[in-house]
């Protein structure tokens, strides 16, 4: 556009600029941590109706406990049977069962999610600042309007950044955990019913299959 002052046009760049990096940090840190949980249990499957890990042998890990520093439920497969697993070796080498953990809090709630969140919304901060300021020098209308648009944009686009921040507070006490006795009843009632169902490994299934 003509009549545009240079300033204006570097002002709204870089508004712009900043806040598609802070959409960027936000992606990418969603997807690093999508990535960690997946190498961390290759195979297995987590159940949120049975609050329950399935491993590629068709075995359950039932919760045993609750770390509230880090924000983690732990489960444990039984001991018995993952001793016994034909696959074991591959699994863990703990004699107490194989060990899987999972973050209660959902994105963007965990500390870390809020940490890069939290860079993302400071980021939509300091894009604001430059296009206001050369509102201020700029000396005819248009370059007034690019800078002004430059900024409502940015203004809507870090809404839901901010938004989804302040609805997902960092609260200790926001998680229901029950213990393990409060949740003996149901688990022991899936358990039979799955070992109504389930009465070898996978592998042992794949194997006789395979003989067929």
């Amino acid at each position: 556009m003509m009549g545009i002052e240079l300033s204006a046009w570097l002002a709204a760049g870089y508004a712009v600029t900043l806040v598609l990096i802070a959409y960027g940090i936000d992606r990418l840190a969603r997807r690093a941590q999508t990535t960690l949980s997946e190498s961390h249990s290759p195979g297995f499957t987590y159940h949120e109706d049975h609050d329950a890990w399935l491993c590629p042998e068709d075995q359950w890990l039932w919760p045993q406990s609750f770390d509230p520093d880090n924000r983690v439920m732990r489960y444990r497969g039984s001991p018995t049977v993952c001793n016994a697993c034909p696959v074991k070796d591959t699994c863990t080498t703990s004699g107490d069962g194989r060990e899987m953990r999972r973050t209660v809090d959902t994105w963007p709630a965990s500390e870390s999610a809020r940490f890069y969140r939290g860079i993302a919304c400071t980021l939509t901060v300091l894009a604001l600042v430059w296009p206001l300021a050369t509102v201020l020098t700029v000396s005819d209308w248009n370059s007034r309007i690019l800078v002004l648009g430059a900024s409502v944009v940015v203004i809507l686009a870090s809404l839901p950044l901010w938004s989804h921040l302040r609805r997902t507070p960092a609260d200790p006490h926001g998680v229901l955990v029950q213990s393990l006795e409060q949740n003996a009843e149901d688990r022991q009632a899936a358990v039979d019913a799955l070992a109504r169902r389930r009465s070898v490994y996978s592998s042992d299934r794949r194997g006789r299959d395979h003989n067929a």
